[in-house]
């Protein structure tokens, strides 16, 4: 008679036999021995495999996605366009918010609400930077300019336009009698020209504003695109409306003397970028 195991150790180690018979024949089929030990280790060993097959299986399968904790592939892609439209939406905003804010400094007429100094390179050098459209003549743009001086005085047409797209056109030619001054608060140029003197645009633009104003008489302003925009005041008439779109050389208004603001038939011209009001004559020739 076997002796049954009274300590632990022998508890553990002591062997069983685990018989597989035949139901119906009692035919032994299969047999083992084994410990508690045995059994113990081998069941550990298999719990440790299953929970690291489990847990591969949840990190490296989109399953991963129905545990709480961790997000989805498709989520992640979503936030990750979604942080990317929100840098756009900003960078319209400010660009959109810059312009509203000259445009309603115009019409107010308040040249007072910027205290700045600007110097005219560092603005050619940060559009340089950050558009297409080049505001400094260059210098097949200087010799073209001078050839047309020595004619009578440029007029602005179609084909000249095609090909000199980036420069920018006098509105007008006359005597400028009022100068841009930002120590008097004088942000633009007053161009003294005959009445009905056709005003042209600068360059191809959006009109922004067609309107009639009592202190300015009939204004256009027209939007470049690029944060630049052209401030047209005391017109006789006006040949655009809201919302149009007009090429470089293209007659957008007749020169007057309308508004209380004006003492004589002339050209009150503003160019204002980047919400900025800057000198015109550094970028175009005006007598």
């Amino acid at each position: 008679m076997t002796k049954k195991p009274t300590t632990l150790k022998q508890k553990l180690t002591y062997k069983y036999r685990m018989v597989i018979l035949n139901e119906d024949t009692f035919e032994e089929r299969f047999s083992f021995k084994l410990s508690r030990l045995n059994v113990y280790v081998f069941g550990g060993i298999f719990a440790i495999i299953l929970i690291a097959l489990t847990s591969l299986l949840i990190a490296f399968t989109p399953l991963r996605e129905y545990v709480p904790g961790y997000s989805s592939t498709a989520l992640k892609k979503k936030a990750t366009d979604l942080t990317y439209q929100l840098d756009s939406l900003e960078n319209v905003y400010q660009i959109n918010d810059t312009k509203l804010s000259a445009m309603i400094s115009v019409l107010r007429g308040d040249e007072n609400v910027v205290d700045y100094q600007i110097r005219v390179d560092s603005i050619i050098k940060s559009n340089q930077e950050n558009s297409t459209q080049n505001l400094y003549a260059s210098r097949a743009d200087s010799v073209f300019r001078r050839d047309i001086d020595n004619q009578d005085k440029f007029n602005v047409n179609t084909s000249q336009a095609s090909e000199i797209s980036t420069m920018l056109f006098a509105p007008v030619t006359g005597t400028i009698t009022n100068k841009f001054n930002s120590e008097e608060n004088h942000f633009a140029i007053d161009i003294a020209v005959k009445k009905n003197t056709p005003i042209k645009a600068i360059t191809d633009a959006t009109v922004i504003f067609s309107e009639w104003s009592v202190d300015t008489g009939f204004v256009i302003i027209l939007d470049h695109g690029s944060n630049l925009l052209s401030v047209y005041k005391h017109n006789s008439q006006l040949f655009k409306k809201q919302g149009e779109l007009v090429k470089l050389g293209e007659v957008i208004a007749l020169a007057g003397s309308a508004g209380t603001l004006s003492t004589a038939t002339h050209l009150h011209f503003e160019l204002w970028y980047n919400g900025y009001p800057i000198d015109p004559t550094n970028f175009m020739d005006f007598e």
